[in-house]
């Protein structure tokens, strides 16, 4: 089930909504839980078991290290690389498995036969936000959850579920235990939820096909320019897919009463990498700031192992994100352009004008959109090489002209809208007119349904990682 669908607008979410403001405040993270338990099954029963064995496994370790680290028994550490460890076989064996054999195989020259697996929903997601926790209660920043139902909603909780944001347990502890919600809250949320899916529906929905039409084009059939609109879309796709249902997941969670962390501040407004960096899957970034880089040293180290550890931070980056190649090759190629920045290109960049630091910025992330949106290296190198004219069919040809002009107000929509500028406006009409900031959320709610009702094209990326 995803967000930005029929059944889960008219069935699943006023249901829910309606059985957890009707119940008693003690029954409230029940509803929840069973809430978030069909919401998971509704496309994955078979791994439901596997999220609630994470939710009893990591609590069960949560209290017994809490215990220990309270009356100063030995065995927490322990426990603790334990816990860790088998929370990383269980993400590995179902992301990694096939990718392991896999190389093994090319490397060997071997057959070693594996059974693909489908990956489950949220699984990444899910596993970090559990290994935060037991590390957090090992480092005595939060008490370990006592009650079995409070921690199980804090896994399995359906409005960051399947693409975070990643959420911290000492982020919404208190939450857990007690919270409430206003109706201005409730409404601030639902227009988070209503701007997220318009994102997600309006504007990556379309973007996405141009994409596509490009994808599908044979080897040698598109110009410079078709590979070039191909990949601005992505570039545009994939930050309104990801930030859209991010910004619906913020909105569900306040309409139930939590505060989820802000996932993405306006990237594409980036003056380096590592601004972009900054502004991008923010919750990400923070857990392996947290839990890699600065347990390795962070840039409290010698330059070479600085070094090491912001490529060790950026190799497993893009191996969270899949298991192949090209995000190891994406992590590894952001990890030397932020070393690159640290040490050698940032007096550079401070003497250039901002128009200047934008456009370096953008090209670069462009750049690594094409590593990450093509799964094989021959895919990257042939993409790479049609935007500067290796093997392209000419500098120009109809396909791109017609996906430039025909997308045009498409694409000069999404500009804006990768900006503030809109976001404050509706913020300044909401001050002086809530009246009608309310109208345009509805009419704006009214045509992303209409968009659902009428195409069945409604990917999600992030369903892959």
């Amino acid at each position: 089930m995803v967000f930005s669908s029929i059944f889960f607008l008219f069935f699943f979410l006023p249901i829910t909504l309606m059985a957890y403001f009707f119940v008693p405040k003690s029954f409230k993270n029940i509803v929840l839980l069973l809430a978030s338990l069909f919401f998971y099954a509704w496309g994955e029963p078979v791994y439901v078991v596997l999220m609630l064995f994470s939710a009893a496994f990591n609590y069960i370790f949560g209290l017994d290290i809490g215990r220990r680290i309270e009356r100063g028994a030995r065995g927490a550490k322990a426990n603790l690389l334990l816990a860790v460890g088998v929370n990383l076989f269980l993400l590995g064996f179902f992301k990694y498995s096939g990718f392991l054999v896999e190389t093994v195989n090319a490397l060997t020259g071997l057959s070693l036969p594996y059974r693909a697996l489908p990956l489950p929903i949220g699984i990444s997601f899910y596993t970090f936000q559990t290994m935060s926790y037991l590390i957090d209660v090992y480092r005595g920043k939060v008490h370990a959850q006592r009650s079995l139902l409070n921690f199980s909603l804090y896994v399995t909780m359906f409005p960051q579920l399947i693409a975070g944001p990643i959420v911290r347990y000492s982020d919404i502890e208190p939450a857990l235990e007690q919270r409430s919600v206003s109706l201005v809250k409730f409404g601030a949320g639902a227009a988070d939820f209503i701007l997220g899916l318009a994102k997600k529906v309006l504007l990556a929905n379309n973007l996405g096909r141009v994409f596509t039409t490009v994808q599908l084009l044979a080897p040698g059939e598109a110009s410079v320019l078709t590979a070039w609109v191909g990949i601005f879309a992505y570039t545009l796709q994939i930050y309104f897919d990801f930030s859209g249902y991010s910004d619906m997941a913020i909105g569900l969670g306040k309409m139930f009463g939590f505060n989820f962390m802000q996932n993405f501040d306006y990237p594409y407004i980036s003056k380096s990498i590592t601004e972009f960096w900054r502004r991008w899957h923010i919750s990400l970034s923070s857990w392996f700031r947290e839990y890699v880089y600065i347990p390795l040293g962070g840039n409290r180290v010698p330059v070479l192992k600085h070094l090491r550890n912001i490529m060790v931070v950026w190799m497993l980056t893009g191996l969270w994100h899949g298991a192949s190649w090209n995000f190891v090759l994406w992590g590894l190629y952001y990890g030397v352009l932020l070393c690159l920045e640290k040490y050698l290109l940032g007096r550079v960049l401070s003497r250039m004008p901002a128009w200047g630091k934008r456009a370096y910025t953008m090209v670069l992330v462009i750049v690594g959109w094409v590593l990450f949106s093509n799964t094989s290296l021959q895919g990257v190198g042939a993409y790479l090489g049609n935007m500067v004219g290796i093997g392209a069919a000419g500098f120009a040809d109809g396909t791109g002209l017609y996906l430039l002009l025909s997308h045009l107000v498409l694409f000069v929509l999404g500009i804006l809208a990768c900006g503030p500028l809109i976001a404050r406006g509706l913020s300044a009409l909401t001050e002086r007119a809530p009246w009608a900031a309310a109208l345009v959320l509805m009419l704006v709610l009214v045509l992303c349904i209409a968009y659902l009702v009428f195409d069945t094209y409604n990917p999600f990326l992030y369903f892959r990682f």
